[in-house]
């Protein structure tokens, strides 16, 4: 990327770049790496439809910034929707066999179904030739996620393994004013954007993961750095705040009688 992109935008208001498609106030040519960066891993992310319109949607930057990812925008997988995933759904078949050990996608362990933590899965792989992965992603709110996992599942359990990171139902998820990494409120800990997921899990399952993983943290980064110049100062509601001192009084006010 470099510093002479035109603006432009026929249909709105807002000046668009023509090189990372975003509007100029959020521009991120100076954090989008200049060439897409390879990988031996295949990415494919079925986005949906509603979270394509998202302006905090990270799919789109993430495409920018790595050479082997697709994305499919629909509600579900399934048999056509990709000539790459047809091609590993038959090889599978074709080797009697209910998964290939190199294709994962990624999701949370939730009922009915058990997800593996994506090392664990990685070193379970005998095969000491296979470095080639293929992992499938899911983008659109956690609701959204887990529909279209649901009814991607007659397909994709047939020849992938369901794989997580590490998370915790238990705990709250981030928040966009707790972490530099977060765009918009997490449901639970572990969760995350699309990009931010695909980025650790790069970093298991590629030679150079570290890199790659630091590289595409850093437009997140950046993204969320710029997203927070915009936010307005958040104050506790007045009555809120009043009815905190009422409390105030009536602890001072036991406390005194004891």
């Amino acid at each position: 990327m470099d510093g002479d992109n035109e603006f432009n935008d026929s249909n709105t208001r807002r000046r668009i770049c023509t090189a990372c498609e975003r509007p100029s106030t959020v521009c991120l040519c100076d954090s989008i790496p200049p060439e897409p960066l390879s990988t031996t891993t295949q990415i494919v992310i079925l986005q949906h439809p509603h979270e394509q319109r998202h302006r905090l949607a990270t799919v789109p930057v993430l495409n920018k910034c790595l050479r082997n990812c697709q994305t499919i925008i629909g509600r579900r997988l399934r048999r056509g929707d990709s000539v790459l995933l047809d091609s590993l759904h038959d090889a599978a078949s074709e080797q009697n066999t209910n998964r290939s050990p190199r294709v994962a996608f990624l999701f949370p362990g939730t009922d009915p179904t058990l997800s593996v933590e994506i090392n664990d899965w990685k070193s379970s792989v005998v095969d000491s030739d296979v470095n080639e992965f293929f992992l499938i992603a899911f983008d659109g709110t956690w609701k959204h996620a887990k529909e279209m996992v649901s009814a991607s599942f007659p397909f994709l359990s047939t020849f992938a393994t369901q794989v997580c990171l590490t998370y915790d139902v238990r705990v709250d998820g981030a928040t966009k004013f707790g972490s530099d990494l977060t765009l918009r409120k997490e449901p639970f800990g572990g969760c995350m954007s699309t990009m931010e997921a695909v980025a650790r899990c790069l970093r298991i399952l590629e030679p150079k993961g570290l890199e790659i993983e630091s590289r595409l943290v850093d437009v997140i980064r950046s993204m969320v750095k710029i997203q927070a110049s915009f936010l307005k100062p958040t104050n506790r509601r007045p009555k809120l705040l009043r009815k905190s001192k009422d409390d105030e009084k009536k602890i001072n006010s036991r406390s005194f009688c004891t």
